[in-house]
């Protein structure tokens, strides 16, 4: 179903409807270009919600582990935590056991944000899958993760390692 009709022209050519390649990439910069504008408007980034998701899944995680799971720059990371750390969302403490590290864990307000996030993103994901239902969302999130696994191992769910160990 096409939303809102458009003269011919204005129509994408078929070899770029028919390229995989195109079309993730296109879909891709238009969804993350709407997150962008509407959590920056909420006052966070795409890379705030990254930590503060990473924190309530693992506490108490060291600055160098978040580093490498976003695959960011550990300066970069440290200005992230800095303005974090400055609303009061996250806690950086020295590692007891090695005094070299920082662990870094979610406040009781960073946890608060986190959930207003989630919703934000929640309705961001809603409207832009707007034309699936429940069913064809499920299939295409498990063919994207799957794409996603095989060209970056940091997209394995725990659960799947570990049976992935066992077999």
């Amino acid at each position: 179903m096409i939303p809102n009709p458009i003269e011919p022209q204005a129509c994408m050519p078929e070899e770029l409807i028919a390229s995989d390649v195109f079309v993730l990439g296109r879909l891709g910069w238009t969804l993350k270009k709407q997150a962008m504008q509407e959590l920056e408007t909420a006052g966070f980034s795409l890379y705030d919600f990254s930590v503060l998701a990473i924190l309530a899944e693992r506490a108490r995680e060291t600055q160098a582990t978040i580093a490498d799971v976003l695959r960011l720059d550990r300066s970069q990371l440290v200005g992230l935590l800095d303005g974090l750390e400055e609303r009061g969302l996250v806690e950086r403490r020295r590692d007891p056991n090695d005094r070299r590290r920082h662990t870094v864990t979610l406040t009781a307000d960073g946890k608060r944000q986190l959930a207003r996030l989630r919703s934000l993103v929640k309705r961001i994901e809603d409207e832009f899958l707007e034309p699936l239902d429940a069913s064809d969302r499920e299939k295409l999130h498990d063919l994207l993760v799957q794409v996603a696994c095989h060209h970056d191992s940091r997209f394995a769910r725990p659960d799947e390692i570990l049976a992935a160990g066992t077999s």
